[in-house]
């Protein structure tokens, strides 16, 4: 594909007024010296160049995109329509008593989400999961803080989210790992090992990354708070378990839920998100200012709240995510509980239909995704998991997330949520074992994938090492 300076012509895009102003007021030094040397083309085609390189991108609406642990589910476009009604277009520094409405569809909200977690009391403020991780941590923080405990350790498993771990560090805490045991499940006994008084919390995905739910989630919870810690909740495969248990009964504290994953926001390319964290009752007087409340008339931000953290988000938030979030949860109403079933569903179905094909490493009834290893191919065959990954996208089909979790070698995490028909799940199937039996009769092909795509093969070393950024015109 050309660039745009490549299709210059010399033709002004765009007539400009004869009118000059002066611009005395400006310093020479920041005045240029050299012409712009910007491309000369028609608006019709700078429209149809950046149309072409969108069109290069992968999105949900172009194909099957089971990224394990990130729910790349479909968003219904009528959210669009919703988030960008007039009357939402709202600017945030407005008073409350003309803001009316979207304080009453963000209190909505909240409302609908502490039904669906159990919890007592949360805040919408934070921009995304990882941004509530690091909120619902500072919360723990100021409580130990305030009722004169020194905690300084969070135990964190070895299946946890990546960003957990940096989440409790960046809150001041020191982080215990703990392994596994063979059932993919948090070891009881090791647990048991490094819970001392110093020890603040456990952060806890459920189910975790594996795709399993912690089975003995009760027991880690009674062992947690009769060492007076608390229990975090990754909300991050939160779309597992909506409508058939919740956090509370689990017995955790603190959830943090990723409302552009579970509630079908749009979700990758930088953002927006929104990392909603819910809390406990002893916790409501923490969280971050400012809540939305209703006093019997009207709606309004509250900042009066006793040892709150404070601020963490500029205004209120990611408003236009919540506005999606809430439509979402309105047109499902209680079937929420059939959004889990079918991604569990799913997952199972897949798990079962590849499991004789490529290793599992974990032979229990997954959740809403599965880890599988490309241990089998890379050992037998030269064929590495990113390799099988480069494969499937000759297919139209996204790779699925790989190499993590880190406790599985060549790990294939895959999730294929909700949104997807037998049809497609049966293609993805079908593309898997073609790989598998590549792998084996004619690896060359895998090796040299991607064969289809806009960008071949490239050397993932030297383009992480040396990577070259600048447009060089002509190339």
């Amino acid at each position: 594909m050309k660039t745009i300076f490549e299709k210059s012509n010399g033709t002004n895009g765009i007539t400009l007024t004869e009118n000059t102003e002066s611009i005395d007021f400006l310093s020479s030094n920041l005045l240029r010296n050299n012409k712009v040397g910007l491309p000369q083309v028609s608006e019709l085609e700078a429209m149809r160049h950046y149309k072409e390189l969108s069109d290069l991108n992968f999105c949900i609406e172009k194909g099957f995109y089971p990224l394990g642990s990130c729910t790349m589910k479909y968003n219904p476009k009528v959210n669009e329509l919703l988030a960008g009604l007039e009357d939402f277009n709202i600017h945030p520094n407005v008073p409350d008593e003309k803001a009316q409405g979207a304080l009453k569809l963000m209190y909505k909200l909240q409302d609908a989400l502490l039904k669906i977690t159990g919890m007592d009391a949360l805040t919408l403020s934070p921009s995304a999961g990882a941004h509530g991780e690091m909120t619902g941590m500072m919360i723990i923080r100021k409580h130990f803080d305030t009722i004169g405990e020194k905690r300084t350790k969070v135990i964190i498993p070895d299946s946890a989210h990546g960003t957990n771990p940096a989440s409790a560090k960046m809150a001041g805490f020191d982080i215990v790992s703990i392994k596994s045991n063979d059932k993919g499940q948090v070891d009881i006994q090791a647990l048991k090992e490094v819970l001392t008084p110093d020890v603040a919390a456990i952060m806890m995905t459920n189910p975790n990354t594996l795709g399993i739910f912690e089975e003995n989630v009760k027991e880690i919870s009674e062992l947690m708070h009769s060492n007076g810690s608390l229990l975090y909740y990754d909300g991050a495969n939160f779309n597992a378990i909506m409508g058939y248990t919740n956090p509370k009964l689990m017995g955790f504290d603190v959830v943090h839920l990723n409302l552009h994953k579970t509630f079908s926001t749009p979700h990758g390319g930088g953002g927006p998100g929104a990392g909603v964290v819910a809390v406990t009752e002893q916790l409501k007087e923490y969280l971050p200012t400012p809540t939305i409340d209703f006093d019997g008339k009207k709606y309004y931000r509250n900042y009066d709240i006793k040892h709150s953290i404070g601020n963490v988000k500029d205004f209120f938030g990611n408003f236009s995510v919540l506005v999606k979030a809430y439509a979402y949860i309105l047109m499902n109403g209680k079937n929420l509980k059939h959004v889990s079933e079918d991604a569990v569903l799913n997952a199972n179905y897949l798990k079962e239909k590849l499991k004789g094909h490529y290793e599992l490493p974990y032979n229990e009834p997954c959740m809403h995704e599965f880890v599988l290893t490309g241990e089998k191919q890379k050992h037998e065959n030269g064929v590495s998991t990113l390799n099988i990954a480069k494969a499937l996208m000759d297919s139209n089909t996204h790779p699925p997330t790989v190499y993590f979790p880190l406790i599985v070698h060549e790990a294939i995490m895959i999730e294929p949520t909700e949104s997807e028909s037998k049809e497609v799940l049966d293609d993805f199937v079908s593309t898997m074992i073609k790989i598998a039996d590549e792998c084996k009769n004619n690896p060359e092909n895998v090796l040299s994938a991607p064969h289809t795509t806009p960008v071949r093969k490239i050397d993932e070393v030297t383009a992480a090492r040396h990577p070259d950024l600048n447009f060089k015109e002509g190339i």
